[in-house]
């Protein structure tokens, strides 16, 4: 790995407007490249919209579909290495796909693994998971809930991954339109998010987090659901491979916004020196139990 700027956008994944959101990131990513980025990273469903009620309509072939075709062009008009979320169709299942696309076109995909209570009513989850090799780092993806699971950041850095990517579309609660309300919102989801820096202390990795943000649309078949709603408080976060807070997010307010980091490449070397560096001394043969299904009450 080499040093890398990144980037980490948290805006609005809008139900079933796909192409105002590729407007927006298109926006975004001109942003980034002033800001010197080399990666930008975008939220988890952000093209399609977060379980958007005509999401099986919506959904699009990777790496054929006109959103890729969108997302592609601009990584290559701008330099950028950009992962993105949507809605993906192969055959006759869906996926929560995250696509990666470089200045040389579609580098690949992570399809979220584990889904999440209302996600199971329109995703397929996805059973791979792989590292990619995007020129200054070697990148994983896990989508939202799957940073629940510390294994899946384990296996990716087993795997090889120097930076561990975290889209989101996580919601908490609707908020009132008063500025006290927002904040109390976005603090919220900020605490809620500082945990997932034990997924890169643990593994030794970087960790670039984005939530989307705003009011996405409405559901009318929640309507006094609150967490079924697509309101997202919104958060931005990089974390350094010692669980540090590198950067985050600083506005109180729900709106789109961009934080950028630098990834220093001596940190990664650094703790990949620690004389208790846990990918070094861990022990697989004690690990068996992991493979035993959870018992049933």
């Amino acid at each position: 790995m080499r040093s890398t700027r990144v980037a980490a956008v948290s805006m609005n994944g809008r139900l079933g407007e796909p192409a105002r959101v590729l407007d927006e990131i298109a926006g975004w990513c001109g942003r980034a490249a002033a800001e010197r980025a080399e990666l930008v990273l975008f939220p988890e469903l952000v093209v399609h919209g977060h379980c958007t009620p005509n999401t099986a309509a919506l959904a699009e072939a990777v790496p054929d579909g006109p959103s890729v075709t969108r997302l592609t062009r601009l990584a290559r008009d701008h330099g950028l290495v950009v992962p993105a979320g949507l809605s993906e169709r192969e055959g006759d299942a869906v996926y929560n796909t995250q696509v990666l696309v470089g200045p040389g076109g579609y580098i690949g995909k992570q399809r979220k693994l584990h889904l999440s209570r209302d996600e199971v009513l329109f995703y397929t989850g996805g059973r791979d998971l792989r590292v990619f090799d995007v020129g200054p780092c070697k990148v994983g993806i896990a989508i939202c809930y799957d940073n629940e699971f510390p294994e899946l950041p384990r296996i990716l850095a087993l795997l090889g991954a120097e930076v561990l990517l975290m889209p989101h579309a996580s919601r908490d609660q609707q908020w009132e339109d008063t500025p006290e309300s927002e904040a109390a919102a976005r603090r919220f989801m900020r605490e809620y998010y500082l945990p997932y820096r034990m997924r890169t202390k643990e593994n030794a990795v970087f960790g670039v987090l984005t939530d989307q943000a705003g009011r996405a649309g409405y559901v009318d078949r929640y309507p006094r659901d609150h967490e079924n709603q697509p309101h997202h408080p919104g958060a931005a976060m990089v974390f350094g491979p010692d669980g540090s807070l590198v950067a985050a997010s600083q506005v109180e307010r729900i709106r789109d916004e961009m934080v950028v980091a630098t990834l220093d490449a001596t940190l990664l070397q650094k703790e990949r020196a620690h004389p208790n560096y846990q990918l070094r001394t861990r022990r697989p043969e004690l690990y068996g139990e992991l493979l035993r299904p959870v018992p049933r009450p």
